[in-house]
Parts: structure tokens; C-alpha cells; sequence
């Protein structure tokens, strides 16, 4: 394989410094060190695949998995280098080069991170510190295996690209993951991964069977080698913290052929809010193979559901547990599962299922999210007061509330790191985005989202106010340092017990035992475990 001269490499190098030292971006390690880092890659990486800020095809790769247009302002802190592996190999060198070299390294697979972690650095830039960006895009491929019912997909995958995969395989098994096809499975089975088939199956990191992972001194292991205290953590930790995750063994789960959506919108004067208030109480107990969501927007109130069978099935079933909706045999279109993938990645049916590989769908807008859950139904009155003083304003913009129970509510919360588990009827997000630049129009559209999730704080769970760690909110607070390493108690309490309660502990151990000098690092990874707290 021909490769760029280590010279043109160093070239490259003295335009990467000249542009760097005129933007936003770390400078701890000296002039040297960088040099020797990339360096260091380009003896073992072909130098076609290590773009600087001096190479021409930087900001391409660097703005193609960049959603969130709120990190990518002048003010981000943007990577040294960014690595587009291309095999294993690559990534365990990328790591040893930047332990050498002092330059920490973030792993981005779909780029879908709410705040941006993956590709930018918003508070740590203020401790100087350095980082490069393995991008795991080319590392998709999938093998399933029907007949085992399991597969095995890399990280760089996108989770249409592996519905597309399995739906191709077999039209009677289905994998649990969410409903947006852009996304990367390395984030989000590494964070959870909820989704449609969540009631049924549980999350996608419930059904983990192995995983490939390097660690921080760039080793390559599986489970049995890897052990199952850094299994577990990966399954819901954030594989950010203790390495990287390069592919997955997976369950994938029996499904009818047939399977039933159906969209229903309500407006304000369709009794919107009073369907919302029902709602409540009868999707997270309805029947396991039920989801249905709601998703707010412009005012109405939009009914999606996902039936694991016939459309008179569903209809019956509807008629008994939620006659109020006024669900008819019309509304529903039976359909393939990964039929349905594309319903609630595209809102239509009629899409051609190809559309799940295509990894540019997903529309780029400023964002800011925030979440809760809900454990107590929110009266009627609440749900009006909402609506008049929030979701009337011209700035409103999306809620999005999710189900739990079925199978999510015996599952127990210590069994993977993802906590939220029995007792929680439903997950609730915030999801505000906008695509006017310039600061006035963020402002507003952050104070609405920010607003709206201060009002609702005496109507979701409580001590601690749980968030789900795949809506990354850097609102609960960032990482400081404590010495070398990142403090486990600020961390602890800004967002460490809001995202994993009672697994936050035992996901500081695992990082105390597989990346104790806390190489892998960003402002919302896991600290190592203090000595004295071991007890």
C-alpha cells in the first residue's frame, strides 16, 4: 500500500501548528510531542487517513458525522488530527501513539452525541488539553447469522444499516435500537439504546453477547479476555471511558412477519391534552408487544404505534385499553419489521427500505436537548398550563415521550449500567433545534428548552432527576480535574448519579481497573475510583 513520505508528513505538521495556534484548540503537548505523535501514527497508518488541519480533506471528514451545527462554531475546540481507521489494527496504534504522546483521543462512530463529545471539546480545552479523533466510519461491517439468531456489526455501523442487514437475512428476526437510522451503534449501544422493541426485549445493550474492544494500552480483547466487570461497563457505561468498542456480537430477537404501525394526530381542540393524561397510564402497562409513543409538534399531538401483529388485533386490543384515541382499522399499515424501522426513521411507510444506508438522511440543525423521567401521571391541569405558557411560543419545539415497562420494568437496574429500570412509566424529552444562525436565535430557542425543563422539575423523578446518558445534557455539569485524573466526587454529583445512581461507583472501579491514569477522557467520562472509596 503506498504511503505519503514520513517528510510530506512533517510538512504537514508545520501547517498544522500555524493553523492551530490561530483557533480554539489545546496546546499542552509542545510542538515536539505532536510531531512525534503524528509521527508515530503515519509509521503504521497509511497518511491518506490521518487529516490535520493543514490537509485538504480536514473539514470535510471532520463536518461529515457532525450534527450538532452548535459544535462546530469558532469557539469548539476542534482535534489535532482526525484518524479514519480502516482496521483494527489502526485504532490499537492511534491509542499507543497518543498514550506516548500525550494526546488523548476521542472515538466517534455515528457523530449523534447530543453535545457533541465525539468530535469536539466544549470545557476541557481550559485544562489545555489535546486530542485526536478516531473516526470509525469505515469500520461497518455486518455478519449475521440467522440461524443463531446473532450478528456481529462494527461500530462504525449505523443502525439502519443494520436493520437493512437483518430484515435481508431473515424476515422474522429484529434487533431493539432507537428509531433514528443515522446513528452509530458504537454510541448507542455503548449508552443503552433504547428503542421501539424496548417493552419487548429490553435495551440493546440487554442484548450484548460479546464485544471487541481496545484498551487503553492498545489491546485487543474480547469478553472472556476482557473480563465481565469491563463487559458490563461497556454495555451502558459510555464505551468512551475505558476504550474502544470496535464491533459487537448481538442478539437479535423473533418477530412476527407482519407487524402493525399506525399514525394518529390530535389537535388541541381533539382533546390533545386529555389523551396525553390517559396515556399515561395505559402504555407503559399495555401489553408487551404494544409501543406507543407520542411525539408534540406544532401543537398536535402525534399517536405512534409499533404492534407485534395484525392490524385487527391491534384494533381490538386499542379499543379495550385506549377507546378515547378513536383508532380504526384505517389508520394501520401492516408492514415487515424493518418495514417499520423506516416508519419511525422517516414517519412513512412508503419510503424504499434503502433509505436505511443512507448515512447523510439525517438533517443538520443546531441542537439542544434535555430529558427526564416520569414516575407519577402529570394531572391534566399540568398538561394544560404546559401547553398555554410553553408549547403555544413560536419557539416551541419537539416533546417526545417514550414508554417504559414491559420488559424494562424486570430487568433489574443493576444488571447492566443503565438504570432506569422499574418505576419509571415513561421517558420524556426536550428536543429543541433550529437552523437560524447567529446568537439571538440560540438564546431563545436554549431558554425555551431550558425553561420548560425547569417548570416540569416537581413532576419527574426526584433525588436524583434521572437523565438517560445517550441525551447528554452538559447542563448538569463537566469534569474536573484532581490532580492528573478526573474528580470522582464533582463528578458524582453534577451528573455522575443522574445518569447511572447507584452504578456510578461500580463504573468508577472498572475505571480504576482497565484505564487508571484516566487516558480516555472527555467532560462527562467515568473518573477513576479514589483509593479511600475502594472500602
Amino acid at each position: 500500500m503506498a504511503r505519503t513520505p514520513r517528510t510530506t508528513i512533517l510538512h504537514h505538521l508545520v501547517l498544522t501548528l500555524c493553523i492551530l495556534s490561530g483557533q480554539n484548540t489545546p496546546s499542552l503537548a509542545s510542538t515536539a510531542a505532536i510531531d512525534e505523535f503524528l509521527g508515530c501514527l503515519s509509521a503504521d497508518i497509511p497518511s491518506r487517513l490521518i487529516q490535520t488541519p493543514a490537509t485538504p480533506s480536514y473539514s470535510a471528514l471532520l463536518l461529515s458525522t457532525a450534527w450538532n451545527l452548535r459544535y462546530i462554531l469558532p469557539d469548539t475546540s476542534k482535534p489535532l488530527g482526525i484518524i479514519a481507521a480502516t482496521e483494527h489494527a489502526h485504532v490499537q496504534t492511534t491509542v499507543r501513539c497518543g498514550r506516548r504522546h500525550g494526546v488523548r483521543v476521542r472515538v466517534r462512530s455515528g457523530g449523534h452525541d447530543y453535545e457533541g463529545l465525539s468530535y469536539a471539546s466544549v470545557h476541557l480545552h481550559k485544562h489545555n488539553e489535546p486530542f485526536a479523533v478516531l473516526d470509525l466510519a469505515t469500520l461497518r461491517a455486518i455478519h449475521v447469522d440467522p440461524a443463531r439468531a446473532e450478528a456481529w456489526v462494527e461500530s462504525g455501523a449505523t443502525l439502519g444499516e443494520l436493520y437493512y442487514a437483518v430484515g435481508a437475512a431473515s424476515c422474522s428476526l429484529g434487533f431493539p435500537a432507537g428509531s433514528c437510522p443515522t446513528v452509530g451503534i458504537g454510541g448507542h449501544l455503548s449508552g443503552g439504546g433504547f428503542g421501539s422493541l424496548a417493552r419487548k426485549y429490553g435495551l440493546s445493550a440487554d442484548n450484548v453477547l460479546d464485544a471487541l474492544v481496545v484498551d487503553a494500552d492498545g489491546r485487543l480483547m474480547n469478553r472472556s479476555s476482557m473480563g465481565e466487570d469491563l463487559f458490563w461497563a461497556i454495555r451502558g457505561g459510555g464505551g468512551e471511558s475505558f476504550g474502544v468498542v470496535l464491533s459487537w456480537k448481538v442478539r437479535l430477537v423473533p418477530v412476527p412477519e407482519t407487524v402493525t404501525v399506525f399514525s394518529i394526530i390530535r389537535s388541541r381542540n381533539q382533546s390533545a391534552i386529555e389523551l396525553i393524561t390517559k396515556w399515561q397510564e395505559m402504555a407503559p402497562v399495555s401489553p408487551k408487544d404494544l409501543y406507543l409513543r407520542v411525539l408534540v409538534l406544532n401543537q398536535q399531538a402525534n399517536f405512534q404505534a409499533l404492534f407485534l401483529g395484525r392490524c385487527g388485533d391491534l384494533h381490538r386490543l386499542m379499543q379495550d385499553r385506549f377507546p378515547e384515541l378513536g383508532m380504526t382499522e384505517q389508520n394501520c399499515r401492516e408492514v415487515s419489521w424493518v418495514q417499520s424501522t423506516v416508519f419511525f426513521g422517516f414517519s412513512a411507510t412508503s419510503i424504499p427500505l434503502k433509505q436505511l444506508l443512507n448515512r447523510s438522511s439525517n438533517p443538520r440543525y443546531y441542537l439542544k436537548v434535555k430529558s427526564d423521567h416520569v414516575q407519577e401521571p402529570i394531572p391534566r391541569d399540568v398538561w394544560e398550563s404546559i401547553w398555554t405558557a410553553w408549547l403555544e411560543k413560536p419557539e416551541a419545539a419537539l416533546l417526545m415521550l417514550d414508554p417504559y415497562g414491559g420488559l424494562m420494568s424486570s430487568i433489574s437496574p443493576s444488571e447492566t449500567p443503565f438504570p432506569h429500570r422499574q418505576g419509571n412509566l415513561y421517558q420524556l424529552q426536550y428536543y429543541s433545534f433550529w437552523y437560524e444562525n447567529g446568537t439571538a436565535a440560540a438564546e431563545k430557542r436554549m431558554s425555551w428548552v431550558r425553561g420548560l425543563h425547569k417548570e416540569m422539575e416537581p413532576y419527574v423523578s426526584k433525588n436524583p432527576r434521572a437523565v438517560y446518558v445517550n441525551y447528554r445534557d452538559l447542563d448538569l455539569g463537566t469534569n474536573e480535574l484532581d490532580g492528573n485524573v478526573t474528580s470522582y466526587d464533582k463528578a458524582r454529583v453534577s451528573w455522575g448519579d443522574k445518569y447511572f445512581k447507584g452504578n456510578f461507583k461500580r463504573l468508577a472501579a472498572v475505571k480504576t481497573m482497565v484505564d487508571p491514569h484516566d487516558f480516555f477522557r472527555n467532560e462527562q467520562s467515568i473518573p477513576p475510583l479514589p483509593a479511600a472509596k475502594m472500602i
